[in-house]
């Protein structure tokens, strides 16, 4: 029987697919002063990241072959001479995503000491209270919301905040979108965050029939959980019908791909932009020393549909074209495919002439 705490342990990481400093939406510690490095600092923290590969990341396999690299490094005396913290974490990184190949696993340091906390555990109230207010601050992920011309509605998140903190938002911003005749979705900007969070926005997308949108594997607790759309929401729902158009840019990542390859391989979304960064295995930030720790990937996603994932692969769009000019083909094709249906002269009208200004300005290079 597994203990209580990996069960806990499996919840967590599975609710918060991949921590928001690694997705890139939640600030990271941005700029901060280097770290002078000891001999017994290096060798503390090789031997604490080998430990927790060994012990947590998702394949055990690749983590014992990270930790024959890492060690032939060593051995070699390659790390002998780096005294900057910050040069240490980089060959670190560099070392073992060149076998895992997995652009989650990462290693960090902090100029100041990392508080001690249970990483399968809750954040202590200053480091939530901290979270709440970025979050806010960031009005939880939604960056903008517009109607276009042509009844286009657009949404521009920059990240998958908790869907327990961010849920009111995000009913809001759906509601609002609810009366357009298409939309547009933009994750060019998004680097991850919180599956609940991409299953309440997906709930939008469909009726109120339940659709399997992904699973996603712990190795920690050797455990699988199943992710669905919801019968129900609390605001009013965009609808299974009408189009939807995913942009994507190669900096789309984790969370912001598992909307997009769920939306695709359910054929509920088109996907116009570039190939995204390929990251499809979650997990969470763990201590190492007091001033280094690592991102360790402890799980995996697994679509219902295809049986595997985006991992080091990325999400090929259905319309490739730069990043730059995504919004305006995504808004083009929906403006033409909503015209289609429109049988009122005047609107036919107005959304002939909304397409014909759009195409001066495609064609002007703007």
């Amino acid at each position: 029987m597994k203990s209580s705490k990996s069960l806990f342990a499996f919840l967590l990481l599975a609710i918060i697919c991949v921590c928001m400093t690694c997705s890139g939406f939640v600030q990271g510690p941005g700029k901060q002063p280097d770290l002078t490095i000891t001999a017994a600092d290096r060798a503390a923290v090789i031997d604490g990241l080998i430990k927790l590969m060994n012990d947590t990341y998702v394949f055990p396999e690749t983590a014992a072959k990270m930790e024959k690299s890492l060690r032939d490094h060593q051995q070699k005396k390659e790390y002998d001479n780096i005294t900057s913290a910050q040069s240490f974490v980089e060959a670190l990184t560099s070392h073992v995503q060149e076998i895992s190949h997995d652009k989650h696993l990462r290693v960090r340091y902090s100029y100041e000491p990392i508080p001690k906390e249970d990483p399968y555990g809750p954040p202590s109230p200053e480091r939530a209270a901290k979270r709440r207010e970025l979050l806010r601050t960031t009005n939880y992920g939604f960056e903008k919301i517009e109607r276009l011309p042509g009844n286009i509605g657009y949404l521009d998140m920059r990240g998958f905040v908790p869907a327990g903190m961010g849920a009111e938002t995000a009913n809001a911003a759906m509601t609002f979108l609810a009366n357009t005749d298409a939309l547009i979705i933009d994750m060019r900007k998004n680097g991850g965050g919180d599956p609940q969070m991409v299953a309440l926005i997906a709930s939008y997308l469909f009726d109120n029939q339940p659709v399997h949108l992904n699973d996603f594997y712990n190795r920690v607790a050797d455990q699988k959980r199943e992710s669905w759309t919801s019968e129900k929401v609390a605001g009013k729902r965009f609808g299974a019908e009408k189009p939807v158009y995913i942009l994507t840019s190669n900096y789309t990542f984790s969370a912001a791909e598992e909307f997009t390859y769920d939306l695709k391989n359910l054929k509920r979304a088109t996907i116009i932009g570039e190939t995204t960064g390929g990251g499809a295995n979650p997990g969470g930030e763990q201590q190492i020393t007091d001033h280094f720790s690592a991102f360790i990937p402890t799980g995996r996603a697994i679509n219902p549909i295809t049986k595997t994932n985006w991992e080091g692969t990325g999400i090929k769009p259905d319309v490739d074209v730069t990043a730059e000019k995504a919004f305006k083909i995504a808004h083009m094709t929906a403006m033409k495919k909503v015209l289609e249906k429109v049988t009122d002269p005047e609107r036919k009208d107005a959304i002939g002439r909304a397409i014909a200004d759009l195409q001066k300005e495609m064609d002007a290079g703007k």
